[in-house]
C-alpha cells in the first residue's frame, strides 16, 4: 500500500521553529511529527510515502533518508511548482499512487495527531463498497469541515464547509483512504478535496466516514501543540507497556528521553517532554511544556505552557508563560520574564 503526506502550505503557524524546519519534521514528544505517522503506517504494511512539497525536495528527503532505511519504506517527494491545495497534490502524484493492484492509498495532513487506527479504517473500507472513507472526529462545536452521515452504514450525506448552521458533531479528521478511482475526479490545478472533490463524492453516494477512536488533534499551531501533547502523553500513560519517566519529583504523564540530564529539586510535569541531550539544571519547574533537543534550562527557571526549541538556553530564574515559543539556538537572558509571544533570537 501507499500513503501521500500532505505537507504543503507556507509553515507559519508554528514560527519561529518552522523558519529553520518544515513543520512536519519539527519536533513531537521527542520525535519528529511525521515520524509518529509514518511509523504508524509502516505497521500496517504501507511500503511508499509520497510527500508533495513546495520547496527543494532535498532538504526532506536527506532528513528522513535515515528512518527510510531504519523502516524499510520508500519516502519519495514530488515537487510543487506552485502550492495545490489538498487535491492538487494527488494528481501530481498520481502515477506514483497508481500501481496497477487497485489498493487504496492513505491520505493524511501533516500536523494530525491521534492513534491512527489504519487496520480498523482499512477493514472498514473495504466493507462499504464506496469509493473513498475520510475519518471524523466527534466535537461539540464543528468548525471546520462538518461531516452529515447515517449513523448504521456510515454513507456520508453532506460534507459541509463551515457553517453558521449546526449539521452535527462530527468534522473531518484529515485522515483520508481513497480509491485509485478518486485521481480521475481530480485535475492538476489548485484545488480541495475538502470543498471540491469530497461534497461530490457524498452526492453520488461514494463517500463514507469512520468515527476516530480515542483522541485527535491538529498540533499546527502552539496552543494546539500543547494540547495534543496532553492527549499523546495520556494515551501512552495508558499503554501497560510504556515507561513515561522514573525520576524523582515527576507530577502526571512526563516523557524524558535517556539522555537528558535532570538536576536535583525539580519539580517536572505534568504534561512535559523533555528532548535527547536536554540539561535542565537545579530546582528548575517545568509544566505543560516541551524543551526540545539540546535545551539547556537553567538552575530556578519556571516554564509552564510553552515550546523551548532546539539548543536553545533558558538563563538563571527566568519565568517563561502563556504559551511563549521560543525558537532555535535562542538564549534567553538570567531573570527574563516572558509571558506570550514568538521569540527567534
Amino acid at each position: 500500500m501507499k500513503a501521500l503526506i500532505l505537507i504543503g502550505g507556507f509553515a507559519t503557524r508554528l514560527q519561529p521553529l518552522s523558519l529553520i524546519f518544515s513543520t512536519p519534521i519539527i519536533d513531537f514528544a521527542n520525535k519528529p511529527m511525521i515520524l509518529h505517522q509514518i511509523e504508524a503506517l509502516t505497521n500496517i504494511g504501507v511500503n511508499e510515502v509520497i510527500l508533495p512539497d513546495s520547496y527543494p525536495p532535498e532538504v526532506m528527503i536527506n532528513f528522513l533518508k535515515d528512518f527510510e532505511d531504519k523502516f524499510e519504506i520508500k519516502i519519495t517527494c514530488c515537487r510543487e511548482i506552485e502550492p495545490l491545495d489538498t487535491a492538487g497534490p494527488l494528481a501530481l502524484a498520481k502515477e506514483k499512487l497508481v500501481d496497477g493492484s487497485g489498493e487504496p492509498f492513505f491520505v493524511l495532513h501533516s500536523t494530525v495527531i491521534n492513534e491512527y487506527p489504519f487496520a480498523e479504517l482499512i477493514q472498514f473500507h473495504k466493507s462499504h463498497g464506496g469509493e473513498a472513507t475520510v475519518m471524523a472526529t466527534e466535537v461539540d462545536k464543528p468548525s471546520t469541515y462538518g461531516i452529515v452521515m447515517d449513523e448504521d452504514s456510515g454513507r456520508v450525506d453532506r460534507f459541509v464547509e463551515k457553517s453558521a448552521d449546526f449539521v452535527g458533531n462530527k468534522f473531518n479528521a484529515g485522515i483520508y483512504l481513497l480509491n485509485p478511482s478518486v485521481l480521475d475526479r481530480i485535475d492538476l490545478r489548485p484545488t480541495s478535496l475538502e470543498k471540491e472533490v469530497f461534497p461530490k463524492l457524498a452526492s453520488d453516494k461514494l463517500l463514507y466516514a469512520m468515527v476516530l477512536p480515542g483522541f485527535w488533534m491538529d498540533i499546527g499551531e502552539p496552543k494546539d501543540y500543547i494540547t495534543g501533547q496532553r492527549l499523546y502523553l495520556d494515551s501512552l500513560r495508558k499503554k501497560a507497556s510504556t515507561k513515561l519517566a522514573a525520576v524523582p519529583r515527576i507530577i502526571g504523564n512526563v516523557l524524558i528521553h535517556e539522555t537528558a540530564v535532570i538536576g536535583e529539586k525539580c519539580l517536572i510535569g505534568p504534561d512535559v517532554a523533555i528532548g535527547p541531550g536536554c540539561v535542565i539544571e537545579y530546582g528548575v519547574v517545568l509544566s505543560g511544556c516541551t524543551v526540545m533537543q539540546g535545551a539547556h534550562i537553567k538552575k530556578n527557571s519556571c516554564i509552564l505552557n510553552s515550546i523551548i526549541g532546539r539548543r536553545s538556553i533558558v538563563g538563571q530564574r527566568a519565568l517563561i508563560d502563556r504559551m511563549t515559543v521560543i525558537g532555535e539556538d535562542v538564549h534567553v537572558s538570567d531573570e527574563a520574564n516572558v509571558r506570550g509571544g514568538l521569540f527567534l533570537s
